[in-house]
């Protein structure tokens, strides 16, 4: 996941449109710094970037919802967020693909990133596991993702 900087954005003016979604784009450009900036003082290591991962999926699936679910934005706009870093392209493309339409991130369906070169757990549907037993993913703090849930 990219860190977005200002001077590395697209030169271009931007689309029509632009104007009614930037303060929102803008908001999560806060959330993000807050998250980047937050103490870490108190956490396990895989828990100092789950609030960035967090931000970054709210992002990215605002701008899928946007163009894909409410149509409320022209192609044109939709390419200049992801070309501009608003938006993740590999995560929204599997959101697209049936059974990956709820996923949290991409680092949970890499099979080298787990002990038994598997998906995450965060993958198993919830009817599949014990009852009562809450399951929180090593890489985004993800508590279910699967499809079927």
């Amino acid at each position: 996941m990219p860190k977005i900087k200002s001077s590395k954005r697209t030169k271009q003016q931007p689309p029509e449109g632009w104007d009614e979604i930037e303060p929102t784009l803008t908001e999560f450009e806060q959330k993000m710094r807050d998250a980047e900036n937050e103490s870490t003082a108190g956490k396990r290591k895989v828990e100092s970037t789950w609030t960035v991962m967090r931000v970054h999926h709210q992002r990215s699936r605002y701008i899928y919802d946007l163009f894909y679910k409410r149509k409320a934005i022209s192609r044109r706009l939709y390419d200049y967020c992801l070309k501009s870093g608003y938006g993740d392209a590999n995560l929204i493309a599997k959101w697209k693909k049936q059974g990956f339409e709820k996923l949290c991130c991409l680092r949970c369906i890499q099979p080298r990133d787990t002990n038994y070169g598997t998906t995450c757990i965060c993958r198993v549907p919830k009817a599949k596991l014990e009852e009562g037993r809450t399951v929180e993913c090593v890489h985004c703090g993800c508590r279910g993702c699967a499809s079927s849930d």
